[in-house]
């Protein structure tokens, strides 16, 4: 995925919500191919792993710094694991994660 044109990073990262409503799940090695920091890492069985913080009942990435619907950024935003680049500005995961913290739709 390439950088995100200056609108949709705006709209990012004034939000967040997405990365503080699901688990991010991903194979294994697809952590040591980004060199994600292994605190970040948390392994849920032999063959896949989630960023640290999302698999809770309460999910947030422990790669978010900031408030969600008020200024966030990613700490590993180019390193960041592919189910990160599925989430799109609009789309209807987007949109629930927003319902999820109370943030109007886009």
């Amino acid at each position: 995925m390439s950088a995100p044109s200056d609108n949709a990073a705006a709209v990012c990262t004034a939000c967040g919500a997405c990365c503080a409503a699901f688990r991010v799940s991903f194979y294994w090695a697809e952590a040591e191919e980004l060199a994600i920091p292994p605190n970040l890492i948390e392994h849920i069985s032999p063959v896949y792993s989630c960023m640290a913080g999302s698999n809770q009942k309460a999910p947030r990435c422990a790669a978010l710094e900031g408030e969600i619907g008020q200024g966030v950024r990613c700490a590993i935003y180019s390193q960041r694991p592919s189910p990160c680049h599925e989430v799109q500005i609009g789309d209807a995961r987007c949109q629930q994660a927003r319902a999820k913290h109370g943030l109007s739709a886009i």
